[in-house]
């Protein structure tokens, strides 16, 4: 809605620069996201909103001048209420223009944004005159994207309602999997592992605070006989609405128990409407019914199409409070959804702003081993992206991490997190600077003691801080590693084993570069250099190495 004008606005502006620019300025569009979707231009100053979405400041201010709730692309309505500064963008946006020789964003006009606002109003106003009235524009994108893109199927169960020995074991068992922890790094990217696992501890787990209100399907015939996924969203979003919390209780047991295994459930239920009656009970101050809610969330939030909905609709800061000063179980199910809306490339910049990485840090430390499985992955998936890593690592993550690594407290999982920490050059100095490469020896040294995921993910751990630095073969010469890569080299896993050969390669590559340098000694007895000379050329040096 309102797709045309960002794209004419996309056109004049090109038209313009480049009539008046060098030869040499890109014509490459810029990203999506680095548009604002109300005024479509360059944010100048972006900021973002509890939904995740980020805007031009301007524009949100012309916004709340003329009382004007705009509704964007994929049928949602944001929320202005508060406004974050979104300095990673905002520094993404300027770096994009340098690369591509392109303007930096110039402050908007206030008058022309009020321009392009009147006429989304006038937009939307006539679009609701003219649309049908059965059925809203979000919901015919939504059937659209269903059609289009069919709901993947899951092999395994969401979180169920009844306690259940067989779940338990097999939760037991696939968090302790080494298969689930192990690392494997593609060739696209060779310093950043991926976990297997990719689904959160809580989906095969059972919930204590719904066995009191369970109910199955066969106490709500009118539910089983109505067809119509339009009647099934009003019943339950009116048992979610009412003022009795016994109705509340079981309306969210039995959205708990449809959306358990119904894939095609997930996403017809994923509505604005519901999604609006869960959000007030996920703040609800009964813990059976925060528990509930949260738990439901997570199993709409396996429908791949939903997980940007729901991040946009507000959930993820109460799930950050939940996070923080939840009941245990609520806890778990809150670090769950976080991690299963962190697989979503489009959320993690989204995640991060809005404040998660700090509790998830906490929750490594929880007493749940659910709530520690979920924070590590969901804290390795935000991981992945430059902004949250440079957030982390002032967030003192490397020294918790690596504490957390020498106690062996979720070891395997800490790992997976550091190798991505170890990627970008602010993880890689503190993991260093914190003795990294020694703790890191120590740990494959003792073998016999740690698991073979561990051992697999310290390895890969020592190959992302091996590259780019010339202060890792001297800590690895201290922490003697060549013997140990040696050892796994020739007994560890194949992944340890590539891993190992490929640093002890390096190593030996920078011992042959350190041969071949001059020999500065014997030129300066030969009288070809000053004593004045050398010694600056060797603080020159001595200052180069330290950059690294």
């Amino acid at each position: 809605m309102g797709g045309n004008g960002k794209h004419r606005w996309i056109f004049s502006f090109y038209q313009r620069s480049n009539a008046s620019s060098s030869p040499k300025q890109s014509k490459t569009l810029p990203p999506h996201e680095f548009l604002c979707p109300i005024s479509g231009s360059l944010m100048f100053d972006p900021v973002v909103i509890p939904s995740g979405q980020s805007f031009d400041r301007i524009s949100i201010q012309v916004c709340r001048d003329v009382g004007f709730t705009p509704t964007l692309q994929d049928g949602s309505t944001p929320d202005f209420s508060t406004i974050i500064p979104n300095l990673a963008i905002k520094t993404t946006i300027l770096a994009w223009c340098r690369d591509h020789h392109a303007q930096d964003p110039a402050p908007p006009d206030y008058s022309s944004v009020e321009e392009i606002v009147l006429s989304k109003i006038q937009e939307q106003t006539s679009s609701r005159l003219t649309s049908g009235p059965d059925i809203r524009v979000s919901e015919r994108e939504l059937l659209k994207a269903v059609a289009e893109n069919p709901p993947v199927l899951f092999s395994h169960a969401a979180t169920e309602i009844s306690p259940s020995v067989n779940s338990r074991l097999l939760c037991s068992t696939s968090t302790s999997s080494s298969s689930d922890e192990s690392v494997i790094v593609t060739a696209s990217s060779p310093y950043t592992p991926l976990p297997l696992a990719t689904r959160p501890a809580c989906f095969s787990a059972s919930g204590s605070s719904s066995s009191s209100t369970e109910i199955t399907l066969s106490e709500t015939p009118n539910l089983k006989s109505q067809s119509s996924s339009s009647l099934e969203e009003q019943e339950l979003v009116l048992k979610l609405k009412s003022s009795d919390i016994f109705e509340q209780e079981t309306g969210l047991v039995l959205l708990r128990k449809i959306t358990r295994t119904k894939e095609e459930a997930r996403v017809s239920l994923c509505s604005p409407r519901l999604l609006s009656a869960l959000r007030s009970l996920i703040t609800s101050r009964y813990s059976v019914v925060q528990t509930n809610a949260i738990a439901s969330l997570v199993n709409l939030s396996l429908g791949e199409s939903n997980k940007v909905v729901i991040v946009r609709s507000g959930f993820v800061p109460l799930l950050i409070d939940a996070l923080k000063a939840g009941s245990s179980e609520a806890q778990e199910h809150a670090a769950g959804a976080l991690f299963s809306l962190a697989l979503e490339e489009e959320n993690k910049m989204g995640i991060g702003v809005l404040g998660a990485l700090q509790p998830l840090l906490h929750a490594l430390r929880s007493e749940s081993e659910r709530t520690q499985h979920d924070s590590a992955l969901a804290l390795y998936h935000l991981s992945l992206i430059q902004s949250n890593r440079v957030k982390l690592v002032k967030l003192g993550a490397v020294l918790t991490l690596l504490s957390m690594v020498k106690s062996g407290d979720s070891a395997s999982r800490v790992l997976l997190v550091l190798c991505n920490l170890a990627a970008c050059p602010e993880g890689k100095s503190a993991m260093l600077d914190a003795n990294a490469v020694a703790i890191l020896v120590g740990m494959l040294r003792e073998s016999e003691l740690v698991c073979k995921a561990t051992r697999e993910n310290c390895v890969a751990a020592l190959f992302a801080l091996s590259h780019g630095s010339m202060r890792f073969k001297g800590l690895a010469k201290e922490a003697r590693a060549v013997e140990v890569l040696r050892e796994v080299e020739e007994r560890g896993s194949e992944r340890a084993k590539d891993k190992a050969k490929r640093i002890l390669q390096i190593m030996r590559d920078r011992k042959a570069d350190e041969d071949d340098e001059i020999d500065w000694e014997a030129a300066l007895e030969s009288g070809g250099l000053s004593r004045t000379r050398y010694r600056a050329g060797k603080d020159d040096l001595a200052a180069n190495s330290s950059d690294f």
